[in-house]
């Protein structure tokens, strides 16, 4: 077969296993926090809406736990990023065990919060999508400066164990906090 008849019938058979005009399927993890601040009679102080960064740890559980066929059921939680020593990140190569370029808030860094991670409880999947069926809400017990959220599996605040699915920062700047602020966060995970 020479070159053009060649090119010509390996389009035909691509065509014909659904490779036409360059469409293809392709899956791609992403999601969006969404960051309300109030103040402590509830008034709203800011909103913002924020991409993130899936990470590889994050992508590998998914895929892993999804396409091995097993039962599986898992927790997974809210956390804040704090601008503490904060230096670069979120990245994808990011892991709950590791991630240098930043720290998380809460406990040892600026702002605290009472009580652990908080509880992400899911809505059900709908057109490609999934998101908390209700904000996690932090009430802060110091003042600071959040840079944004993550998502993993371990409650514990500054826990190392687990699976870090997704951090982002927010868009527009750092948010400063001041001691009884609350912040909601809320998910929305797409494929």
């Amino acid at each position: 077969m020479k070159g053009a008849a060649k090119a010509t019938a390996v389009a035909r058979a691509l065509g014909a296993m659904g490779f036409r005009n360059g469409f293809s399927e392709v899956a791609r993890a992403a999601g969006r926090f969404t960051a309300v601040l109030r103040d402590k009679d509830g008034n709203e102080i800011s909103r913002r809406e924020f991409p993130n960064l899936v990470t590889t740890q994050g992508k590998n559980d998914a895929l892993d736990k999804y396409l091995s066929g097993s039962a599986y059921t898992a927790a997974f939680y809210v956390g804040l990023i704090s601008s503490a020593s904060y230096g670069a990140g979120p990245v994808a190569g990011d892991t709950a065990a590791s991630h240098a370029g930043w720290l998380e808030a809460g406990a040892t860094n600026a702002p605290t919060y009472s009580g652990a991670r908080k509880t992400a409880a899911w809505s059900a999947a709908a057109s490609g999508s999934k998101s908390l069926s209700a904000g996690a809400v932090f009430t802060f017990t110091g003042s600071g400066t959040v840079k944004g959220c993550f998502l993993t599996t371990a409650s514990a605040v500054d826990a190392t164990s687990g699976i870090l699915y997704s951090a982002g920062l927010f868009t527009g700047g750092d948010q400063p906090v001041v001691s009884t602020n609350t912040l909601t966060v809320t998910y929305t995970a797409s494929l």
